[in-house]
């Protein structure tokens, strides 16, 4: 992909116009974006539920919660498949060698595949944690920042914690849908209100000393978000809005921003330039991921591959761009 730099010159002689722009492009933006996904009231009933457990054992054992929420709901069925109801395994354990706790058997990989069986959810939960605080192929992923929820679902799949080739892109979409994510936030975490959060990003982005390098592709402006950044330091930084960036990404307000993250100044185009014409959708994208990459409006990257919101991208599917 081509991106070109622009000018401190540039930029400084149309900073005042750009916004203009982003205002008038804001009216007439599709209202779609992320929180705007259906959701599913059993999974938001689960993530009630367990979502102080998982938040305990985030404290204890520096697994993000948002992890834990997602695969608790992707493993069990939100509680509901009969692996959960007839064992309380909600994370989908298979027995291994040295396990010496119940088991019960069900279709896997196999017709009949062992897995562990606990007294209760919270037995589950508590085993899951260990089995990646000391399983010594988890231990890279305890290198990366409590937040960084894309790296730690590629970093399961990469593992080999599930054979399914699209369990990391699973794992994010239910993160991303359902704002788990929210959880791995210490703010969150020690009850502050949106208010107030909204109110030290604001005194935290009154510091902010470093400058970005806007950058132009597909006549789009965007820049290349670093650690730290939120959506709200950006946007003061340049002289917008927040809820104007929020829109033209397609995000809900605190969505988190990880460093290399492209966020655009106006509202992303209907289709890909030429000559992007398909993408190979690798461990770890989502839908929303591709179509920042390519500038594309998310709702379109549906409908050009004629997908419903509830579709996941899988390792090696080929994606329509225009």
């Amino acid at each position: 992909m081509l991106d070109y730099r622009i000018s401190q010159n540039f930029f400084h002689k149309y900073r005042y116009i750009l916004p203009l722009f982003v205002v008038f492009s804001f009216l007439f933006a599709p209202a779609h974006h992320l929180s705007a996904q259906v959701r599913v009231s059993t999974y938001e009933d689960y993530i009630r539920k367990y979502s102080d457990l998982a938040v305990e054992h985030m404290e204890k054992y520096r697994i993000p919660a948002s992890i834990t929420l997602a695969q608790g709901i992707l493993e069990s069925g939100a509680g509901l498949s009969d692996l959960a109801r007839r064992s309380n395994n909600h994370f989908g354990i298979k027995c291994h060698r040295g396990w010496n706790g119940g088991t019960v058997y069900a279709a896997d990989d196999t017709p009949r595949d062992c897995f562990r069986k606990y007294k209760s959810v919270e037995d589950s939960y508590q085993d899951h944690s260990e089995f990646l605080a000391y399983g010594s192929r988890y231990k890279a992923l305890f290198a990366l920042s409590i937040t960084d929820y894309k790296g730690w679902a590629r970093g399961l799949q990469k593992s080999g914690y599930a054979t399914d080739r699209a369990y990391a892109n699973k794992l994010i979409k239910l993160i991303e849908d359902y704002e788990l994510y929210r959880f791995d936030d210490a703010k969150y975490r020690k009850g502050v209100s949106r208010r107030e959060r909204n109110e030290q990003r604001e005194r935290e982005a009154e510091r902010v000393t470093w400058t970005h390098q806007p950058y132009i592709t597909h006549g789009l402006v965007y820049v290349i978000a670093v650690d730290g950044d939120t959506f709200s330091s950006i946007a003061r930084e340049f002289g917008f809005k927040e809820k104007e960036l929020l829109k033209f990404n397609e995000v809900p307000e605190d969505f988190p921003l990880s460093q290399g993250d492209m966020v655009y100044f106006q509202k992303k185009k209907t289709r890909a330039d030429k000559p992007y014409e398909f993408h190979t959708v690798q461990v770890g994208e989502s839908m929303y991921s591709i179509s920042q990459k390519y500038g594309i409006q998310l709702r379109n990257l549906y409908r050009l591959n004629k997908k419903s919101y509830e579709y996941v991208p899988e390792e090696g599917d080929i994606l329509k761009l225009r």
